[in-house]
């Protein structure tokens, strides 16, 4: 991938958040609830936009589950 959004993450972190990506696009929020504090940080990088209060990919989002 030429633009890793998550370069500035420890390897741990930035695997979390791609596994909340997968969720989110996945719809399981309900079995894995998205916490505050990652929501935040995909929604800074533009990976994740609220639409009536549930998280959505962008298209950058997706981009980044599909490279």
């Amino acid at each position: 991938m030429a633009n890793n959004p998550f370069a500035e993450f420890s390897l741990e972190r930035a695997i979390a958040l791609r596994w909340t990506l997968r969720d989110i696009q996945a719809g399981r929020l309900k079995l894995s609830p998205v916490s505050d504090e990652d929501l935040g940080v995909l929604i800074q990088l533009g990976l994740v936009e609220l639409y009536d209060d549930q998280p959505e990919l962008t298209e950058a989002g997706a981009s980044v589950l599909n490279d």
